[in-house]
């Protein structure tokens, strides 16, 4: 599946970071710009956008290797690969293209109208206050509620079950579940270390004495002996459980067997181990399940650290990883009702619900991650410019939506529709990661995003930017938007204020500004 993942994250940044470039093109040409300029200035403003949010993703998918799972870490490295590979087609195929379309980009009645700017719908007062906690309050609370089935959530890996009904392995499963029960599907092998080599009698008798003390467990069936190792020191056993290999009883029933060890007899301490595919399963789940709180807060560490940089703001970067968490942990509790639970399971084909895929809430983190950084970059750089430009800030919140939505709604729309694609795979550990990540984003753009950030920021007022001078200073300017490139070579539309506000600004250009005043 590590392809198709590769497949699915190349077509989504692909196709939305070509037109976070091509949005910029258009913006420029109505202002007037000569076509060759546009194009150029686009890939050095939007473009360098692209080549920084782009770097978050693969640096969250690179983390994946922290995780000691090489299967995961592979994965996540091949997926980097792809958005490496998007993000130099966005840089050099996209401008190469748009030199070739030329003029054509627009529309006749646009191309009539180059060189018009219309300031007149800006809005032009702020949200109400009331407005803004009823949307924080009711966001906050749907979030929430959806997030409630997450608590509730179990990994594991794939079984037959999971197959397409149609399929040969599907039926396979389904048939010896029925002729001869369920944990015969995902058989334990126990073995057995002797304190001392026993042949004939005696090693009949360690047997026996070893499978009395497994058959007594909870959720046992039966107890097979499958073998001996030629010096006759190690037993080789085969368990069957109660139920199927992705049971809660079978992960409990592994947890027993190895707590049950070493067991006592006549002739000394006997050490168990567990193996087979059912108990590998549940191990690496519960290694990936131990590891995810670790990988949850490296990420979210680092978007702190990023967006403080970004946008020179302490609560600015708070509001945007508390909405990242909402927006994850609602993911998380839509996975859950529909794969664990079953709900709405004739819609999305899940014939047989079972725990959610042990590495899938970990790829969540990372790709939802770099598209939510994506989504906060485009719709609150709007905001910092209208504010820095003198704007109330609270009617700057309202104008920095007004300049954003339109990009981050198409991009966000591209972005559901390419993972949506595979949710009806024939594939049963793709359906659920295509799910997953068109839920993911469908929630953090259009709820919080569109909807909780803005009201967080109107609460906020000029709070939000605040940032002390002395650290101002010493953070190093990184200039996310190509501003430098910007103040050199200015827009048509650029020289009024709040004219560069309405197209989108650079967060750098208003932190240029702002430190000439402090200097003053």
């Amino acid at each position: 599946m590590t392809p198709v993942l590769a497949v699915m994250l190349g077509l989504a940044v692909g196709i939305d970071y070509s037109l976070f470039i091509l949005n910029r093109h258009r913006r420029q040409l109505k202002q007037g710009v000569e076509l060759r300029e546009s194009i150029g200035l686009a890939n050095g403003t939007s473009g360098n956008a692209v080549v920084f949010a782009g770097s978050t993703v693969i640096v969250a998918l690179l983390a994946l290797n922290i995780t000691g799972i090489p299967f995961l870490g592979l994965m996540g490295t091949v997926g980097g690969v792809a958005v490496a590979i998007a993000i130099l087609v966005a840089i050099t195929f996209t401008p190469a293209l748009l030199s070739l379309v030329g003029m054509r980009i627009l529309r006749k009645k646009e191309r009539a109208a180059i060189g018009s700017v219309d300031t007149g719908r800006l809005p032009s007062k702020p949200m109400s206050t009331a407005r803004a906690v009823l949307t924080l309050l009711a966001g906050v609370a749907v979030l929430g509620t959806l997030a409630l089935p997450a608590l509730q959530m179990r990994l594991g890996l794939p079984d037959g079950s999971s197959e397409a009904v149609d399929s040969t392995q599907y039926e396979a499963y389904t048939t010896i579940g029925d002729k001869f029960g369920d944990g015969q599907n995902g058989p334990l092998l126990v073995v057995a270390d002797l304190p001392k080599a026993a042949t004939g009698t005696a090693l009949l008798q360690q047997e026996a004495s070893i499978g009395e003390r497994i058959a007594a467990l909870d959720n046992v069936t039966a107890v097979a002996p499958i073998g001996s190792s030629k010096d006759d020191t190690v037993v080789a056993f085969q368990v069957i459980p109660a139920d199927g290999p992705s049971s809660v009883s079978t992960e409990q029933l592994v947890h027993d067997l190895r707590d049950v060890s070493p067991i006592a007899t006549e002739d000394g301490r006997v050490a168990l181990g567990v193996a087979g595919n059912a108990s590998a399963n549940i191990d690496i789940s519960e290694k990936l399940a131990d590891v995810l709180p670790i990988y949850i807060a490296v990420v979210v560490g680092l978007s702190l650290l990023i967006l403080i940089l970004v946008f020179r703001s302490f609560l600015v970067p708070i509001t945007a990883t508390i909405g990242f968490v909402l927006s994850l942990l609602a993911a998380f509790g839509g996975l859950t009702a529909i794969y664990q639970f079953g709900w709405l399971s004739q819609v999305f084909g899940v014939h047989d619900p079972a725990p959610i895929l042990s590495f899938l809430p970990i790829i969540e983190v990372g790709i939802l991650f770099g598209l939510a950084m994506d989504y906060q970059l485009f719709l609150v750089t709007g905001m910092r410019e209208a504010y820095a430009h003198g704007a109330p800030a609270r009617l700057a919140v309202q104008r920095g939506v007004h300049a954003g939505r339109a990009v981050v709604t198409a991009a966000a729309i591209i972005m559901i529709s390419v993972f949506s694609g595979f949710i009806f795979s024939e594939s049963s550990t793709i359906r659920p990661i295509g799910f997953g990540l068109a839920f993911g984003v469908l929630v953090d753009a259009f709820v919080v995003r569109m909807l909780l950030i803005p009201a967080a920021m109107h609460l906020l007022g000029r709070s939000a930017w605040w940032f002390p001078k002395w650290l101002d200073r010493i953070l190093p300017d990184v200039d996310v938007e190509g501003a430098q490139l910007e103040r050199t070579h200015p827009t048509g539309g650029s020289h009024a204020a709040g004219t560069h506000v309405a197209h989108g600004g650079s967060t750098a250009e208003a932190h240029h500004r702002e430190r000439a005043a402090h200097r003053r």
